[in-house]
């Protein structure tokens, strides 16, 4: 009777929907591993359809979406891979998802409303994932809504290491845009040797989407290099009048810093009409030519999603990617 051998050998593989595809390229190439040859494309009626083009049986699958625009498309796309991945034996499915579509209907504001975020959740899960891993939600309490381990990595002490080497520190403020920020302008403050920290007072409809009533500046920002801090940059309409109200009460120089560059609509115009110093994203999503202007700054996310990859792959430890510290 021949033998036969079990190889308990692990095999890390990457899959890349069309999303944005340089990310992945550059997520791969930090790994030092290819991209899983995969056909994709529309039919005429625009529905989606995946095909991986080499054996996927036992593999450890990471599947690489970003959520951008048009955003159901996408995420459409990456469900379908999943799958895809599910029908044909991986052993493990993680999502990365650099920017979690739907993440700002995490809760109900009003009756008779959806929570999207939790839905997105559940859609992945039927689909067959395993593990979620995410960068800088807009809400923590999203990590709860999946049925599995979610990697909720943090941009920020990438974002303020950046800003710290381009500012005198000992005139530095972060500011906020709204008291919900103010826990994430404090991990800033830590990271940057504990400068002060500001909120802007802000007001807003549930029935309006895109749109805030800047208040008053709470904290001190006069004669200040201020630093406002959110998760993303859709329309601009709230980071713009952030920064008008800054500047009203005595700031020396704003700068504005993001995970997410959405930039939807008006953002481009709004930032370039502002007196905005500089305003410093990552590439979590794709930046077309024609929204890149004087004085915006684009880190790579991509060795920070690399060193999670490589860390849950290996059963390492991820802690430090968690909680915001380096």
């Amino acid at each position: 009777m021949s033998e036969i051998r079990l190889s308990s050998e692990k095999r890390l593989r990457l899959f890349s929907g069309r999303g944005f595809p340089e990310l992945s390229d550059a997520v791969a190439a930090e790994l030092g591993i290819p991209l899983t040859p995969t056909s994709a494309y529309d039919f005429a009626n625009g529905e989606v359809f995946v095909r991986f083009e080499e054996s996927v049986r036992g593999c450890d699958a990471f599947v690489i979406q970003s959520h951008t625009a048009p955003v159901n498309k996408q995420i459409m796309e990456q469900l379908i891979m999943v799958d895809a991945l599910k029908r044909a034996s991986a052993k493990r499915i993680t999502v990365v998802a650099p920017f979690y579509g739907y993440a700002r209907q995490d809760k109900k504001h009003r009756g008779r409303e959806p929570i999207t975020a939790r839905l997105m959740a559940d859609l992945y899960k039927t689909a067959g994932a395993d593990r979620l891993m995410v960068v800088d939600l807009h809400t923590s309490q999203i990590q709860g809504f999946f049925d599995g381990p979610v990697d909720h990595l943090f941009a920020l002490p990438m974002l303020a290491n950046y800003v710290g080497s381009k500012v005198d520190r000992t005139r530095l403020t972060i500011v906020s845009p709204d008291s919900g920020r103010v826990r994430v302008a404090e991990r800033w403050s830590e990271l940057l040797g504990g400068c002060p920290i500001a909120f802007i007072h802000k007001t807003r409809d549930p029935r309006v989407p895109n749109e805030s009533v800047t208040g008053k500046v709470v904290g001190e920002v006069d004669g200040q290099t201020c630093v406002v801090i959110d998760d993303m940059i859709d329309t601009a309409g709230t980071i713009t009048k952030a920064v008008d109200a800054l500047f009203a009460a005595g700031a020396k120089e704003v700068i504005v810093a993001a995970t997410h560059a959405v930039f939807s609509g008006p953002a481009v115009e709004r930032l370039k009409a502002s007196k905005v110093t500089e305003v410093v994203v990552t590439d979590s999503l794709p930046i077309e030519e024609d929204k890149r202007f004087d004085g915006l700054t684009v880190l790579s996310i991509a060795p920070l999603l690399a060193r999670a990859i490589r860390e849950v792959f290996e059963d390492g430890s991820v802690t430090s990617l968690f909680d915001g510290h380096s």
